[in-house]
C-alpha cells in the first residue's frame, strides 16, 4: 500500500483516472477519477487490499468501493451506447475520463497538480498536465482507486440492465461476449443496450455458415 501511495507522491499532487467497460458488447463505458486529499495511516490500513480491480474478488471490490467513496474527492462518468457507436469506444472512454477528471478538479478547486491516466493514451482536448501510466492500476493508488469505482459502478449498472433484459445474463457476464451471451444474441437478437459495431464479426461469421 505504501508503494502505491509513494508512486503518486513522487509526482506531487495527483488525481488518477481509469475506465471500465471498453471490451464488452453491451452497456456504456465508465470512467472514474479519484483524488486522495487527506492520506492518513488509517486510510492506508483500510485500503490494504487496494489493487487493479480485475485482480480482486467482487467482495473485496465492494468493500474498497465504500472506503474510497467516503475518503476521497471522486467522480464517475458513463458514456452510453449511442455515443460509443458515434465516436467509437476509445474516444468514448477518453471522453468519460476527461469529464470525470474535470469534475474532480472543480470539486477540489485544484490548481497545481498532475493527472495520472491508466494506459498509454493521453486524454484528448484536456487542458491540464497529464501523464500516462501503463498498468497504472497496479502502480498508483489513485488510479487503482479509480479502477475500483469505475468497475463496481459499471457492474451495478449492468445488473440493473439485466433486470430489464434477463435473457442476456448481464449480471454474470457484464456484457462481455461469453458463449452464454452470444447464444442469447443468436436466439433473441440485439436490444437497445448492445453495441452493434462490436458484433459485426459475429454476424459475419453466422452469415458465412449459410
Amino acid at each position: 500500500m505504501n508503494k502505491l501511495f509513494n508512486f503518486d507522491k513522487k509526482y506531487g499532487v495527483v488525481i488518477g483516472t481509469d475506465e471500465a467497460g471498453r471490451g464488452p458488447a453491451a452497456g456504456g463505458v465508465f470512467a472514474s477519477c479519484v483524488y486522495f486529499d487527506k492520506i492518513s495511516s488509517g486510510l492506508k490500513k483500510d485500503l490494504d487490499k487496494l489493487n487493479d480491480s480485475k485482480k480482486l474478488s467482487k467482495t473485496a471490490r465492494e468493500n474498497l468501493y465504500d472506503i474510497i467513496l467516503n475518503n476521497s474527492i471522486n467522480s464517475v462518468i458513463c458514456v452510453e451506447v449511442e455515443e460509443i457507436e458515434k465516436i467509437n469506444i476509445l474516444n468514448s472512454s477518453l471522453k468519460a475520463m476527461k469529464l470525470a477528471c474535470e469534475d474532480v478538479i472543480r470539486q477540489a478547486a485544484l490548481t497545481d497538480f498532475i493527472t495520472l491516466v491508466d494506459g498509454n493514451r493521453l486524454i484528448k482536448n484536456y487542458t491540464y498536465p497529464q501523464q500516462t501510466v501503463i498498468k497504472g492500476d497496479g502502480k498508483s493508488a489513485s488510479i487503482a482507486a479509480a479502477s475500483i469505482l469505475a468497475k463496481v459502478t459499471r457492474d451495478r449498472y449492468m445488473e440493473k440492465l439485466a433486470s430489464e433484459f434477463p435473457q442476456y445474463k448481464w449480471e454474470h457476464n457484464a456484457g462481455y461476449l461469453t458463449k452464454e451471451h452470444l447464444d442469447a444474441i443468436d436466439k433473441y437478437g440485439l436490444c437497445k443496450y448492445h453495441r452493434p459495431s462490436f458484433l459485426k464479426k459475429h454476424f459475419e461469421k453466422q452469415l458465412s455458415l449459410f
